[in-house]
């Protein structure tokens, strides 16, 4: 907007100077050929008034004092040249002429007397004036060419350069008032504008897959802008309904998956139940003398394999149960040295960074988190090691608390980091792999992160971090 109107200043300027240059033009060469009839209809009267014959010899005769009069009648300087363009009367004042003056240029004589109208103008540029001068014939009563006539015109120009200034000086006032007003103008329009994209753009980076977006509502916006934010809207239903079948199917293969794990880990101690109730009932005899050492094993069996099936069950039911966001402030030190207590391997080693780290969190599931932490560690090293170590380590930052636990055991596979978490993945023989699936879902809870480094046969060091407040 604000180029348009420089554009339209700068073309109107341009156009205003051609403009007046042009009629410049027109008013001098127009103002000329009023002076030059004017001068021939006094020569004409003087010719008329005469006593001497009207021949070229008695020219300087004829106009001795007559050409002076009429040069202070026109106030424009006249000369008189013969038909071989000699010079025979000028109205200048001087003593001395020049030799240019004196004759004629051969080319005028041959133009004068070859066109139709007789007339011949010259322009000449000297110190930057512009100078016409005009020749034609003067002609007897019988219209016999008898003298040329000249015209020497300078073209003065400061009235309508002053004219011209004025006008593009007003042109200019009304052009920076123009200006200032389109500068304003296009301020505002684009504060509307870009006030209506800065919505639109926040909330973009505001959608989620995961949450409930909400839809933009902008009043008075262009039609643009009313397309743009419709279909975001459209956008927004879209994928509140993708995202709420693709939760209902994720949960539901996730249950699917869940209950094929756990009629298969369930099916796994029944077996052997069943096998020992076969064998049982064939060689069952009350008269055998180690009865009661035979039942005495089988008892033991079965409770065995119900002590197995009851883990099962508390496992399953652990990692179903959402943590309750029971926040309460703790030393995040002391629920970890506690959390450590229980375990009776003496190469368990503790670091925290201060005796005293206070933080929002629940201690039971504090616990919990570490405890899974630990005795996976714990079943990560081979019972061959020469050296077991795990080490947990507790430090903070300005705004959250991070605990550490790493040990020397064998290590996570490149192909299996990805599903460490998945909530059926497990990697030891026994057991469903609900703990590390468990302990994602306690820490996220509380705004948190688990993430964890490993090498191969070096071993693996879990970071838990999650908020102080």
């Amino acid at each position: 907007m604000i180029l348009l109107v420089l554009l339209a200043s700068g073309l109107i300027a341009a156009v205003t100077i051609y403009q007046y240059r042009e009629e410049a033009k027109d008013y001098h060469e127009e103002r000329l050929q009023r002076k030059e009839r004017a001068i021939q209809q006094s020569i004409g009267f003087v010719l008329r008034e005469t006593t001497y014959p009207v021949t070229t010899e008695n020219i300087p005769l004829i106009f001795k004092d007559e050409i002076f009069e009429i040069d202070a009648i026109h106030n424009l300087q006249i000369k008189l040249y013969d038909l071989d363009g000699q010079l025979l009367k000028s109205s200048k004042r001087t003593l001395q002429i020049d030799a240019e003056e004196r004759c004629l240029d051969p080319e005028i004589l041959n133009v004068l007397s070859n066109t139709l109208e007789h007339r011949y103008v010259i322009k000449n540029k000297v110190a930057g004036h512009t100078f016409q001068s005009s020749y034609t014939y003067i002609m007897d009563e019988k219209f016999k060419n008898i003298a040329i006539l000249n015209l020497p015109y300078l073209e003065n120009d400061d009235f309508f350069n002053k004219e011209l200034k004025e006008f593009l000086l007003r042109l200019a006032y009304a052009y920076l008032v123009l200006i200032f007003v389109a500068i304003i103008f296009a301020y505002l329009i684009s504060k509307f504008i870009t006030k209506s994209l800065k919505t639109i753009s926040d909330k973009m980076s505001e959608t989620r897959l995961e949450k409930r977006n909400k839809k933009i509502e902008i009043k008075a916006s262009s039609e643009e802008i009313e397309t743009l934010v419709n279909s975001y809207n459209s956008m927004i239903d879209q994928l509140e309904a993708s995202a709420v079948k693709l939760a209902t199917n994720e949960r539901e293969q996730a249950w699917r998956e869940m209950a094929k794990q756990v009629a298969h880990e369930i099916k796994n101690p029944l077996t052997p139940m069943r096998l020992t109730v076969q064998s049982f009932e064939r060689k069952f005899n009350p008269e055998d003398k180690n009865i009661h050492q035979k039942l005495k094993e089988y008892s033991d069996t079965l409770i065995q394999q119900i002590d197995t099936l009851s883990s099962i069950a508390s496992a399953f039911s652990n990692f179903a149960k959402m943590p309750a966001q029971k926040s309460e402030e703790l030393n995040v030190v002391l629920i970890v040295k506690m959390a450590l207590d229980i375990f009776n391997e003496d190469y368990i080693e503790f670091y925290p960074e201060t005796e005293e780290i206070i933080a929002k969190f629940d201690r039971t599931q504090l616990i919990r988190v570490v405890t899974n932490l630990v005795k996976n560690g714990i079943q990560a090293i081979p019972d061959t090691a020469e050296a077991p170590k795990i080490v947990v380590r507790v430090f903070s930052t300005q705004d959250k608390v991070s605990i550490t636990i790493e040990d020397n055991g064998s290590g996570i596979a490149e192909e299996t980091k990805s599903k460490i978490f998945e909530p059926k993945f497990t990697t030891k023989s026994s057991g469903m792999g609900l703990g590390l699936g468990m302990v994602k879902n306690i820490v996220e809870t509380y705004n948190g992160s688990i993430t964890f480094t490993s090498q191969l046969g070096k071993g693996t060091i879990f970071t838990v971090a999650f908020p102080k407040h």
